[in-house]
């Protein structure tokens, strides 16, 4: 496991709230006073990114910062670039995970409109791993689909070197315009991505929520809402490293 993926393990919730409540129950054990309300802060925090209400909150916070992302037409495009995001592992070898799936079914169709050429970009999800993403989006492309991909990108090992390397490899084919394929959360890390890289994109974003309305519902926690919210937090996260760092 890279650092990188050490630490935002640690620092995002749920395992960064967990041990800061810890830690500060045990302050709070040892006498500061303070440190048991930060401590039920904590939890209440972690109770309420579980909710509905907050992982929708947090998704339509990052969509909102794309009022474009529903793909228009675009003349000037020259190929589809598909970003890969998570693989599973199964009896007989990784498969597209949920996530690549939903955009690789977007781009099929986007493919379909426009008889534009496929390029797929992820390298391998964890350090050791020897599958790349992009490889295997490229096999389920032609298996699943019946649709060929013409580049095959298998080194990017996060958002920015998608960008980078996908770039590359179509400035090589002398096209300079492209369709950008992915979830529309993960949209304004993408385009600042392609904006730091130089190369212009058409946003295309995969299935765009409704913000939650409030009802009660939204009020109940949930595991899975707690790990959109791990997901959409991490999309800030990104966010703001990839701003600070520039071009």
């Amino acid at each position: 496991m890279s650092t990188q993926a050490i630490l935002t393990a640690l620092l995002l919730p749920p395992l960064g709230l967990a041990l800061a409540a810890i830690v500060l129950a045990l302050m709070a054990w040892r006498g500061q006073r303070m440190a048991g309300l930060f401590a039920a802060i904590a939890l209440a925090a972690q109770i309420g990114l579980a909710t509905p209400l907050a992982s929708g909150w947090l998704r339509a916070s990052l969509e909102r910062l794309v009022p474009d992302a529903d793909g228009p037409d675009d003349t000037a495009a020259g190929a589809i670039i598909v970003l890969g995001a998570d693989l599973v592992r199964t009896a007989t070898g990784p498969d597209v995970g949920p996530l690549t799936l939903e955009r690789m079914r977007a781009a099929a169709a986007l493919h379909r409109r426009t008889g534009l050429p496929l390029l797929v970009t992820g390298g391998a999800v964890a350090s050791g791993e020897q599958v790349a993403v992009a490889a295997v989006m490229a096999r389920s492309f032609a298996a699943d689909f019946g649709l060929p991909v013409r580049w095959i990108e298998p080194r990017a090992r996060n958002t920015r070197e998608n960008a980078r390397l996908s770039a590359a490899l179509l400035r090589q084919a002398e096209i300079g315009r492209a369709y950008a394929v992915t979830h529309a959360w993960h949209l304004p890390r993408a385009l600042l991505s392609f904006r730091q890289a130089g190369f212009a994109v058409s946003p295309v974003g995969v299935r765009r929520a409704l913000a939650p309305d409030g009802r009660a519902s939204d009020f109940i926690p949930r595991p899975d809402h707690l790990a959109r919210s791990w997901f959409y937090l991490r999309e800030w996260a990104g966010l703001a490293l990839y701003a600070w760092r520039g071009g």
